[in-house]
């Protein structure tokens, strides 16, 4: 069972079994010839659709893929090149950007390295000029290199997919930057190439990307050292101290960000006009001074960004447009807990660690859901801070679980979710019903987010114990989470003894990695730890929690967001 966006690509990039350098080029341009900008973007971006995708796709076109090849010469490189298909004349020139990324990988002198660029010309499916672009580092016989490129074929570390970018004005740049990052790419270094002016911004494509490539790169001509500088702080190729400077910092973005909703500060901005410190301090009842320090940094982590040409004068980008309350998609919420309450909490992190006591237990001296039973308007503000990660729902209605369900004749249950997430099940497929069962304190909210579906949906307050016999599908939404394993299996053997046969369960979680791949599974498992005792797991042990309960894990498949539905069913 598996979710997917669209057909898989037809040329496969070429690698450990590929290892001659003619066919790895021959299948590169193969490649190249075949792509169209907007759905390659889709297929390296999950989740990028819509408007948003129409408008990268008019900001950035694909130009070329690229790959490392190692030649004993310059006549054995052009050969090659004829021998797959691509001119062989074209000039030579130094790359820096490779030659240092290969330094620093392989602890060499960059004088060691001769590496060459060569961007053979093909054309697309519309006859659009396009290039594969190839880097040439020589080896000749016998060198001590030899080891090197075996590693680099093997690993394909500088093969890439390349988008140019049509203005490359500050502001594109960092509008691109940042919607590469929301859907999931990280930085992957970059470097501004004097033989050539221009300036490459790489990244990793996210862990659910549907291209045989795991690197991109966005490609600016000119010199955009000053957006370079923000995006390589991200990368591992930064200074240690830099490095570990801008991590020690970053408590100050999560309160520069909950300081800009808590002033309302995007409700008072455009994103077409801007505005000066002094106006828009009059309009949120603040110090001007102070505001424009705010603003300068916001601009720096691309919430705002300075009007080129205007300095002093700001506008709101896409990503601080979800600080604004109405905005679908809203953040709001969740910057006011991350700056809030979470941020409190996790100055007693130390004290977690030590003795295992969440820190919110030990600031507060209750644990989570209690404070917040308590504090109603703080349980509102979390409440609708979970909605900030709707997105991640979005492929649910097209599981199979949930269209067998649907296709089902009589009409068939869903008992479980969010208010959010069994709306859209139940928008998605009209003969379906739902059981939504929450907390007292937020049942009405979850009531509200159902909209027009309401009418086919029972609203029930209670909790885990409570779980309603004889739904068809069961769904869990990122309730495991929060628990310790004890209390996991609790709640797992309540879904088991209300599952009549043949009901499945969805159960919606983020997956920690089983190497030390960056992801927001292991951001998110320190927070868990820290503010409700409950931790992220791996699929293998969601799988053990399943099985004590009397369930099996049938697969997982990849949302938006780095989540994942697990698809489990009563043995």
């Amino acid at each position: 069972m598996t979710i997917t966006s669209g057909p898989a690509p037809a040329v496969v990039l070429p690698g450990p079994s590929v290892p001659d350098d003619t066919a790895r080029l021959s299948a590169a341009a193969a490649f190249v010839r075949e792509q169209e900008t907007a759905d390659l973007l889709a297929r390296v971006l999950p989740g990028l659709e819509g408007p948003e995708l129409r408008a990268t796709a008019g900001r950035c076109r694909f130009a070329h893929a690229a790959l490392l090849v190692f030649p004993a010469d310059e006549p054995s490189l052009r050969a090659e090149l004829a021998a797959a298909g691509l001119a062989p004349d074209g000039e030579a020139r130094p790359s820096v950007v490779v030659r240092d990324r290969l330094s620093v990988r392989y602890g060499l002198g960059a004088g060691e390295l001769d590496v060459r660029i060569l961007r053979p010309p093909v054309h697309g499916p519309g006859g659009e000029g396009r290039a594969v672009e190839v880097f040439a580092l020589t080896v000749p016989e016998g060198s001590g290199l030899a080891a090197v490129a075996a590693e680099e074929r093997t690993a394909d570390h500088e093969a890439h997919l390349a988008f140019d970018v049509e203005r490359p004005d500050p502001l594109v740049l960092r509008g691109l930057r940042a919607g590469f990052l929301w859907h999931g790419a990280t930085p992957d270094g970059g470097g501004y190439n004097p033989h050539e002016d221009g300036t490459v911004f790489y990244f990793a494509a996210p862990g659910e990307t549907k291209s045989p490539y795991r690197r991109v790169e966005l490609y600016a001509r000119g010199d955009h050292r000053d957006v370079l500088a923000e995006h390589f702080a991200g990368s591992p190729e930064a200074h240690p101290a830099e490095s570990l400077l801008r991590l020690l910092t970053g408590a100050w973005t999560t309160q520069a960000l909950a300081a800009c909703a808590e002033l309302r500060l995007p409700e008072a901005m455009s994103p077409t006009v801007a505005a000066g410190a002094g106006e828009l301090a009059r309009a949120v009842g603040a110090r001007p001074e102070n505001l424009a320090t705010l603003l300068r940094y916001l601009a720096m982590v691309g919430v705002v960004a300075e009007e080129p040409g205007a300095r002093g004068r700001f506008r709101l980008t896409g990503a601080g447009l979800l600080l604004r309350e109405d905005t679908e998609g809203s953040m709001r919420s969740l910057a006011l807990m991350y700056g809030g309450p979470f941020y409190d909490s996790f100055a007693r992190l130390a004290h977690t660690v030590r003795t295992g006591e969440p820190g919110f237990e030990d600031l507060y001296g209750e644990n989570h859901f209690d404070h917040f039973a308590r504090h109603p308007e703080l349980a509102a503000r979390f409440d609708r801070s979970m909605a900030a990660s709707a997105r991640m729902f979005a492929p649910l209605p097209g599981h199979p679980v949930v269209t067998a369900a649907a296709a089902a004749p009589g009409g068939r249950t869903v008992a479980g979710g969010t208010g959010e997430l069994l709306g859209r099940l139940l928008a998605a497929h009209p003969s379906l019903r739902g059981v939504l069962l929450e907390r007292p304190q937020v049942v009405e909210a979850a009531r509200a987010r159902l909209g027009a579906v309401a009418e086919r949906c029972d609203v029930r307050t209670g909790d885990f114990a409570d779980v309603p016999p004889g739904g068809d599908v069961y769904v869990l939404s990122r309730v495991l989470h929060d628990w310790d394993d004890e209390r996991c299996r609790t709640i797992l053997r309540h879904c088991a003894d209300a599952m009549q046969p043949g009901a499945e369960l969805l159960i919606v979680e983020r997956l920690l990695p089983v190497d030390s791949a960056p992801s927001l599974a292991t951001a998110w498992d320190l927070h868990m730890m820290c503010n409700t005792g409950g931790r992220e797991r791996t699929a293998a042990e969601y799988a053990l929690l399943l099985a004590d309960a009397g369930l099996d894990l049938v697969g997982h498949d990849p949302l938006p967001l780095e989540a994942h539905v697990l698809h489990a069913r009563r043995r």
